[in-house]
């Protein structure tokens, strides 16, 4: 899970370096991509592991 975070936060600086300089807005959309995929991978890998907690 400790992955997971890391990458969410990697991306989230990636946005905000790709929206505070307009030439890298390229940056801000591959940043926003990847934070949404990480999130839905980790709610999804979340999800199976509550189970075995159990």
């Amino acid at each position: 899970m400790g992955l997971i975070l890391g990458l969410l936060v990697l991306w989230v600086v990636l946005v905000v370096i790709g929206f505070a300089v307009k030439a890298l807005l390229w940056l801000a959309i591959v940043g926003l991509v990847l934070f949404v995929l990480t999130g839905v991978f980790g709610m999804i890998r979340g999800r199976g592991n509550r189970g075995a907690l159990r």
